[in-house]
């Protein structure tokens, strides 16, 4: 058996029981696939592709499907990598185009992914490392509430909402930002909790209920900027290939719900040379998701910045790595703006 054949019937199989869900049998190969061959020689190629573990049979006489081999092998193969039509680019730009801040751009990055793979889409937020209070804002609401809006050095924008007992003038909340900015105005995020617990208040300052709201409100913030997490959408695409998944689905949607799991796992991916990584089965060695497949890739300028789909290893492989190199890409280019 030619190796080019075998990679053909190969091919042939995964794409038929990703489509269908179904074993794969000879008669069905000859009936969709032009692969030139008659119907013995593919009896023949199914055979010798089973005697390598690339595909299995669920079912004494029943057709072939993929195994955990045989999907690697399939996406080994996978050259160049089909780009998106020119809908799917018009898309993604006009969604990621009017996000109005980071956090709004993550979440409609990864609603945008989902509804491109019919997958669980994941993006890591950004890590703060380096990113240092830009600005912020106070604007008082009324007598009992005034909001602070902080935005950071990669974009990020963080509000608050603080109850007063008065009202407060806008020269009154001017002076306290000009205070603010001018003593933590560049400090990173990742030292700013530190940095305002050993802020030496005036008496007039510690007398202030307002100021006290605002340096733990900017604590909170500054906590949570440096927390690892990730934001995801299309978990429900799950319920729909919950057959997928042999034993259970309970493990991945607790792996999803509690994250570490994904964040080791991103922090584990390389991408190869199609600009994508993609794990599959067991090769991550996470149990909870032995069923699974991931593809991920690197979005802006920090290497440690993961985005990508999870799924059943019953994936459209093609489709999803296509989709989350062109979705990274494109929020590349926007963040770098």
């Amino acid at each position: 058996m030619s190796e080019p054949r075998r990679l053909d019937v190969l091919r042939a199989i995964v794409e038929d029981y990703v489509q269908s869900r179904e074993p794969v049998g000879s008669k069905a190969l000859l009936d969709r696939h032009n692969l030139g061959v008659s119907a013995a020689t593919i009896r023949n190629d199914m055979a010798l592709l089973e005697e390598e573990g690339l595909i299995a049979a669920p079912h004494t006489s029943s057709g072939r499907i993929p195994t955990e081999k045989g999907y690697r092998r399939f996406v080994d193969e996978i050259g160049e990598l089909k780009p998106l039509s020119r809908a799917e680019r018009d898309a993604i730009n006009k969604i990621l185009d009017n996000s109005t801040d980071l956090d709004e751009m993550l979440k409609s990055t990864v609603r945008l992914l989902a509804r491109l793979t019919n997958q669980v889409a994941m993006i890591q937020v950004p890590h703060y490392d380096t990113a240092s209070l830009k600005n912020l804002d106070l604007v008082g609401l009324g007598p009992t509430q005034v909001l602070m809006v902080m935005i950071a050095s990669n974009g990020t924008v963080d509000q608050r909402m603080m109850p007063v007992k008065r009202s407060y003038s806008d020269d009154e909340l001017g002076e306290l930002k000009s205070w603010l900015l001018n003593n933590f105005g560049g400090v990173q995020l990742a030292e700013l909790a530190g940095r305002l617990g050993r802020m030496e208040l005036s008496p007039a300052q510690q007398a202030d209920p307002l100021v006290e709201h605002v340096i733990g409100a900017l604590e909170e913030m500054a906590q949570a900027a440096n927390a690892q997490r990730i934001i995801m959408a299309g978990t429900a695409n799950l319920a729909r290939v919950e057959g997928d998944f042999p034993l259970s689905i309970t493990p991945v949607l607790e792996a999803l719900e509690e994250q570490v799991v994904l964040l080791k796992l991103f922090s584990e991916l390389e991408a190869d040379s199609r600009g994508v990584a993609v794990a599959i089965g067991t090769e991550h060695h996470y149990g909870q998701l032995s069923d699974a497949a991931v593809v991920a890739t690197t979005y802006g300028a920090d290497v440690r910045n993961k985005l990508g789909v999870l799924g059943p290893t019953r994936m459209n492989y093609p489709t999803s790595m296509a989709s989350v190199r062109a979705v990274a890409r494109y929020l590349s280019k926007i963040l770098a703006n």
